[in-house]
């Protein structure tokens, strides 16, 4: 078998079109859970603590250029080396949204499956002629 026939066979399984149309969904709804999390969520959080913003939570590593903005945003278009434990509890609560989403998803699916009931073995045409057999001689 060639490298071509044998890659064709592989790829055109069943279990890798679904891996594949897993991660494309899955890209997309990260962008949704980061959306959610940075647009909607971190702002109440913000709210609620007075005013609190994880995106300019940041440790300078090195020293600005003159004239830049202590801000998040400025000083990473400045080339600033920074550690941004902000933007990291950001992630990380977009990681544990999209985990609990995914968590509930699974959960709500396997609820929806129906366990459909395995078929009866049928009975092997040797054992019903010996019970007539045995059923035969019974009688008699």
């Amino acid at each position: 078998m060639s490298i071509a026939s044998e890659f064709k066979e592989f790829a055109l399984k069943g279990n890798v079109m679904d891996l594949a149309v897993g991660v494309i969904i899955g890209g997309a709804f990260g962008k949704i859970i980061d959306s959610l999390v940075g647009d909607v969520i971190m702002p109440i959080v913000g709210k609620i603590f007075g005013g609190l913003d994880f995106s300019n939570m940041f440790i300078k590593l090195a020293d600005a250029p003159a004239g830049t903005a202590e801000t998040y945003a400025a000083l990473k278009a400045a080339g600033v080396p920074m550690l941004a434990y902000g933007n990291f509890i950001t992630v990380a609560l977009n990681f544990m949204i999209l985990a609990f989403v995914i968590f509930m998803m699974v959960k709500q699916m396997n609820r929806l499956k129906k366990e459909v009931p395995a078929a009866p073995v049928a009975t092997p045409e040797d054992i019903v002629l010996l019970r007539q057999i045995r059923d035969s001689l019974k009688k008699n």
